[in-house]
């Protein structure tokens, strides 16, 4: 399909039968040029993962013709990523695509209405599908969950239990902004070990559903040090595994909504702004906790995340550990300078 731009274009669905036998038999430069039209500047692959040798191949046209610019997308990021990371180091720029932000949302709509809208997204989260059909929401986290969670995922490494995957899922769901522990959530699933469980946290992050949030030690000798929680990109796919859809204000979770949220909307930003941040939580084995830290240029910016607004003391440990720190508590009250918005 071949569509106008400044400059020509032509657009590959990988998906389409003869468009993958058509790059799966090419193999030379040259049959890859005749294939994406030598005339043609900019060159679109979608489900690039689905053709063999992809990397390879994109490798030979960028080699031949460094004038072309290739964009290939995938849905299995994983499988694009092992697929490409080696034949074309040095030559290509990786891009994340999060769920749609709530400052976009702002742009897209105005601040009144996002705000308006704010339960909404705390419950059916910001997958694009989901913001395209208002009122068929559950209906399409179902089928997200179904097609993406319980099929590309477990095709990712051959995985022989799928219900593994799915007790795992729903455990880190009810254990969001808690510590986790790998042999508690062995003991959760059942028949399963802790090494396993390990290795199915590591493909769950490169699958971009879940992403892990270290604990932050440095001074403190009862500062907790290998502590981890896991957090996911969109509270959607997170409600829709604990299958709850009530809005925040009738829900015992609504702090770990909250904190979800914040938390992985703060990450968009800093992406989308370029920010290299370090970012951690923050707790010491007597119980004093700080939800959120980023780690900035030697300074550290230490975060609550509250419901409502209320006054928060922070811990005196860490304050007189720390001296080089700011503080400050995000509600629903002051939380778009949170997110950039």
């Amino acid at each position: 399909m071949v569509k106008q731009a400044n400059k020509p274009t032509v657009w590959f669905n990988a998906d389409e039968a003869d468009i993958l036998e058509a790059f799966s038999s090419a193999v030379t430069s040259t049959q890859l040029i005749q294939l994406i039209g030598p005339s043609s500047q900019l060159v679109i692959i979608d489900e690039a993962q689905q053709i063999p040798d992809i990397g390879k191949k994109l490798k030979l046209i960028y080699d031949n013709r460094p004038d072309i610019q290739v964009i290939a997308t995938g849905s299995s990021a994983f499988d694009l990523q092992s697929q490409t990371a080696e034949p074309l180091t040095g030559r290509k720029k990786t891009f994340q695509l999060y769920p749609i932000s709530f400052g976009e949302t702002v742009k897209d709509t105005s601040r009144l209405e996002a705000k308006r809208l704010l339960d909404s997204r705390l419950i059916y989260g910001l997958y694009p599908e989901v913001l395209n059909n208002p009122g068929q929401e559950k209906e399409i986290l179902i089928e997200i969950a179904q097609s993406y969670l319980y099929k590309d995922v477990l095709q990712l490494d051959s995985i022989r239990k799928p219900s593994h995957i799915e007790k795992l899922l729903k455990a880190l769901a009810f254990q969001v902004g808690s510590e986790v522990s790998y042999h508690e959530l062995a003991q959760t699933i059942g028949n399963i070990d802790t090494a396993t469980v390990e290795k199915y946290l590591d493909l769950l992050e490169k699958a971009f559903v879940i992403f892990k949030l270290p604990a932050f030690n440095r001074n403190l000798r009862n500062e907790i040090k290998k502590g981890k929680k896991y957090y996911f990109y969109d509270n959607g796919i997170r409600n829709v595994l604990i299958n709850n859809f009530t809005f925040p204000e009738m829900r015992q979770d609504k702090g770990a909504l909250w904190e979800n949220f914040l938390i992985s909307e703060r990450l968009k930003f800093n992406a989308y702004q370029s920010r290299f941040v370090n970012t951690y939580f923050w707790r010491t084995h007597d119980k004093a906790e700080i939800d959120y830290l980023e780690e900035t240029d030697g300074i550290l910016y230490a975060y609550e995340f509250k419901w409502k607004d209320q006054k928060v003391r922070f811990p005196a440990s860490f304050l007189q550990s720390y001296p080089e720190h700011q503080t400050a508590v995000v509600t629903r009250q002051n939380f778009e300078g949170f997110l950039g918005a």
